[in-house]
């Protein structure tokens, strides 16, 4: 190397030099008298990061009664050794909304001594379903009701191609409804729902009772109960509801009801059951439904919930337990709004729904109120059935994912799930077809002859019993034959397929 050269590398090194002190100097001199405690400069090294100064304590104002302390407020100046005046609150003498200090919560007319607990929708709970169950007082149950497991099994109740546009809504979602390579929840989480929803409605046609229903959305729900000494309520606005004309049926019968007065309640102390709970002082006791009086669809069925990341953001057990206690306030406003807010056991339970997801991963509630007697463990218990983190696919990528020059994920859809999207058919059709389980040959024997009537066993409505001059018969009972009876609440086709049991029975709501 040339002496040029290398006297040319020694002054680009100086320069580079000089420069860096002079940063580093007018950023020293913008710091000075400021708070820099947590800054980090990345252009710089950590030992030469600057430590933020100590903060001034303040001097505690001591007050000696009968003695009035020496201000320097008549001089309008600081003097040392002279106490610092307090001005008494300058008024503006008119209105000015954008400076105005609201009345302190002892002030306002709904204020109350005794706190109140509020789930609203920003609320996390730390314990997740365990404390949704106790605030709800409800016996948790594994799995769909078994009536509604069937419907989703049933081909007859699938949508023609069912498969093939599911994945078609999945990838408009992900894929066709945004040019960003990976969408956020908060933009696809909607669009997906949307469509799952408009899939479920193309099957109106077999179903006429579909045309009864009406989604709402951004409505206001308030629910009232008093738990143990404490005082509860669930509040604000929550997902999209899906609204019917009549109300669900039962899903577990009187016998099946009376029996959880045996369940014991699942606690989790020392954890208080309020953790995660706003407290107030300053609330209303109210029961609100959301809707005006007169609404022709004032019975709640499905109560969708998205969780779309945004914060603070949940995880599946908190979002079941989210979804449990806005299904929980949704029924409980309606049975305070039929049958009134003295506590009591109901006559007829009323069922609400609830279906949350990611936009992957879906959780499936089914809960049924058979109690407003919330105040003890004791007695009759509410119920819940859970279906937990059912997957509709596993990817849904535009790009492959590569490691090591092997494509591990491929891009497109991959790992779909068809038995996810029967269930949630099956929650849709839910109070529209009815399924009866099986009937004995000796029954259906009685009930076509006319020496009786008959029990069925597995009806969604609970057990009912048919009278045979209620019901008319048309066909004649074969091995694999089809019989077609009517009468007025249902009416619908019975398929056998052996000699000695009749294996499944539909029913469609008129």
């Amino acid at each position: 190397m040339s002496k040029v050269t290398t006297h040319r590398l020694k002054a680009t090194k100086l320069v580079y030099t000089l420069n860096y002190l002079a940063e580093r100097s007018r950023m020293n001199s913008r710091m000075i008298g400021q708070n820099v405690a947590g800054h980090r400069f990345f252009s710089i090294s950590g030992c030469q990061c600057s430590r933020a100064p100590p903060q001034r304590k303040s001097t505690p104002v001591v007050h000696i009664p009968g003695l009035e302390p020496i201000t320097y407020a008549d001089r309008m100046h600081y003097v040392p050794g002279l106490a610092k005046p307090v001005f008494p609150r300058w008024e503006r003498g008119w209105h000015d909304p954008h400076h105005r200090l609201g009345p302190k919560d002892e002030e306002m007319p709904l204020h109350k001594e005794k706190p109140c607990y509020i789930f609203h929708q920003r609320t996390s709970v730390l314990e997740g379903v365990r404390q949704a169950l106790w605030l709800t007082k409800s016996k948790p149950i594994k799995g769909l009701p078994s009536h509604i497991s069937s419907l989703a099994e049933d081909t007859a109740n699938q949508v023609e191609n069912q498969d093939e546009r599911v994945q078609q809504a999945i990838k408009h979602a992900r894929f066709w409804d945004t040019t960003e390579i990976r969408p956020d929840r908060q933009r696809f989480c909607p669009v997906l729902l949307e469509d799952l929803l408009h899939l479920c409605g193309t099957i109106q046609a077999k179903h006429p009772a579909l045309g009864r229903r009406m989604a709402a959305e951004n409505y206001s729900l308030a629910a009232c109960w008093n738990r143990g000494d404490d005082l509860f309520q669930v509040r604000g606005k929550n997902g999209l509801l899906l609204s019917s004309a009549s109300p669900l049926p039962a899903v577990a019968g009187k016998e099946e009801v009376a029996s959880t007065a045996d369940h014991v309640l699942e606690t989790f102390y020392p954890i208080s059951p309020t953790i995660d709970l706003q407290r107030t002082h300053v609330y209303q006791e109210k029961s609100c439904t959301g809707f005006r009086e007169g609404y022709p669809y004032p019975h709640a069925h499905t109560l969708f919930l998205l969780e779309t990341g945004q914060t603070p953001r949940l995880g599946p057990e908190q979002l079941r337990a989210k979804t449990i206690m806005f299904a929980f306030g949704n029924a409980l406003a309606r049975a305070q709004a039929f049958y009134g807010t003295q506590p009591q056991v109901l006559e007829q339970p009323v069922v609400v729904q609830g279906v949350a997801t990611n936009g992957r991963v879906f959780q499936f509630v089914v809960l049924q109120l058979n109690t407003t007697e919330l105040g003890t463990d004791a007695g009759v218990k509410n119920m819940v059935w859970l279906e937990e983190d059912l997957s509709l696919y596993d990817y849904a990528k535009v790009r492959p994912l590569i490691k090591k020059k092997v494509v591990q994920v491929p891009a497109g859809l991959a790992g779909y799930r068809a038995d996810t999207f029967k269930k949630f058919l099956a929650l849709y059709l839910h109070g529209v077809v009815r399924c009866i389980t099986a009937i004995s040959r000796d029954a259906y024997d009685a009930w076509a002859t006319g020496r009786g009537a008959f029990q069925l066993h597995g009806i969604s409505s609970g057990d009912r019993r048919v009278n045979n001059n209620r019901v008319a018969t048309k066909g004649s009972f074969s091995p694999q034959s089809s019989i077609h009876c009517a009468s007025r609440r249902s009416s619908g086709s019975l398929l056998f397929t052996g000699r000695d049991l009749i294996a499944s029975i539909c029913l469609s709501s008129i």
